[in-house]
């Protein structure tokens, strides 16, 4: 008899791992397949860093089929074009189909730039959500610096991402400072969150205070509960939204450059599938991050659907961060394990986040166990221990890519010194 397959559909952050940490989990008891439209993992957190030619997009990339192949697991790189769950089977971008007895959906988002127009690498602003999108804004970047003129940085409504927006904001500051030119570039950054520092989880710690700080004593103003109308070439047109939805203030920025980060919705091959997504296409899933119609698919990351904190002026979204996105891994990777024994998935993922936001001379970092509010821990910190700390885990987060590898025995172990988990401590197996 053939062994179940197991088949996880996309290869970033989220799907790198857990095709990892299954085939540790199911242990030869299921064939561990991924589907992916790209043969490269890319170390998306770094992609502000490759924008100001910090990094090279070559060296946070790693080639994933031949450690994929050291590793037992299957991978095509052909993509996936349509989920059919009553089926158990994946339409395949070469035309072919292939049937699955279980699927980890992982793929991401899809980056709604269309959603306003002129926004995007297509339109009038930069990205740093895919390298490619970041190599693009390297060279914007350095024609822009040939002749300096304003800066808009921020993130359209409906975003659930805005660490990268901030980061980006104070980096850009801390190169042109570098370059001498920071005294000809005015910046404003622009967010539909309802204050700076919201970050999509209603504050963590004081980031409130520490990030309008740091963009004080920097020299950005800010317009929060922001609705970007259109873009322009040079001009970026904003709506100030009150707390009862009306206009407040129109403001037509200019700027010489500009990066926004999209809204985002769910990729075209599960957009739409009754009982599998949301209307924004994200994944249902229960406390077991298991659909709840389609028991034998799991999801985990971005592609998730999560509802926000609360109503907000503007829609924000929640972000999900890197270790909040390997909680869930884990917690897929013990129940899919326990599903292969006949018994029903126990592990709930513990969502808490650990953050470390780099602003090139320094930067702020995070804890919130749980991500989602009431916490147990609300802590927030800063300083230039970030910037080093940043630079350390990228190094070793890749390093953990290209050997194959989801969790050493030294990070379980300073996780526990640390008293963060992946799991959470009532249900059986927690960590």
């Amino acid at each position: 008899m053939s062994l179940p397959r197991i088949i996880v559909l996309g290869a970033g952050l989220g799907g790198t791992i857990a095709a990892y940490e299954l085939r540790e989990a199911t242990k030869g008891r299921a064939d561990v397949m991924v589907v992916s439209d790209t043969d490269d993992y890319w170390f998306v957190p770094s992609n502000p860093w490759v924008a100001v030619r910090w990094r090279e997009p070559d060296a946070i990339r790693v080639h994933l089929p031949p450690v994929m192949k050291k590793r037992g697991i299957g991978f095509t790189n052909v993509g996936c074009t349509r989920v059919h769950p009553t089926e158990n089977r994946l339409d395949l971008g070469d035309g072919s189909s292939m049937t699955y007895d279980y699927l980890v959906i992982a793929t991401g988002p899809e980056l709604a730039f269309d959603e306003i127009k002129g926004l995007g690498p297509d339109g009038h602003t930069v990205s740093v959500c895919r390298t490619d999108h970041a190599s693009h804004a390297a060279d914007e970047f350095d024609a822009f610096c040939a002749n300096p003129r304003p800066i808009v940085v921020g993130a359209a409504q409906g975003a659930s991402c805005f660490g990268p927006a901030y980061e980006f904001a104070l980096i850009l500051d801390t190169e042109l400072r570098r370059r001498k030119i920071r005294d000809q570039v005015p910046m404003t950054f622009v967010t539909s969150e309802p204050y700076v520092g919201h970050l999509g989880l209603d504050g963590v710690g004081d980031t409130k205070g520490l990030l309008e700080s740091e963009m004080r004593n920097r020299h950005i103003k800010w317009v929060t509960n922001a609705r970007i109308t259109s873009v322009d070439d040079g001009m970026m047109h904003v709506e100030e939204v009150a707390e009862d939805g009306a206009v407040k203030k129109t403001h037509d920025l200019p700027f010489g450059y500009s990066m926004i980060l999209p809204a985002f919705r769910g990729i075209k091959a599960v957009f739409g599938v009754e009982g599998l997504t949301n209307p924004r296409g994200f994944i249902l899933a229960d406390k077991y991050q298991r659909n709840p119609n389609f028991k034998n698919i799991y999801s985990l990351g971005v592609c998730v659907a999560i509802p926000p904190i609360g109503p907000t002026p503007v829609p924000v979204g929640v972000p999900k961060t890197g270790f909040m996105i390997e909680s869930m891994v884990t917690a897929v990777a013990h129940n899919l394990a326990a599903e292969l024994d006949g018994k029903q998935p126990t592990d709930i993922p513990s969502w808490n986040a650990v953050c470390l936001a780099d602003f090139g001379d320094g930067g702020v970092a995070f804890v919130a166990q749980p991500q989602i509010p009431p916490r147990n821990v609300n802590w927030s910190s800063h300083g230039k221990w970030v910037h080093l700390a940043k630079v350390g885990f990228e190094k070793y987060f890749l390093r953990k890519v290209r050997m194959g590898t989801s969790e050493p025995a030294y990070e379980k172990l300073a996780l526990q010194i640390l008293g963060i988990s992946k799991l959470k401590a009532t249900t059986k197996g927690a960590s």
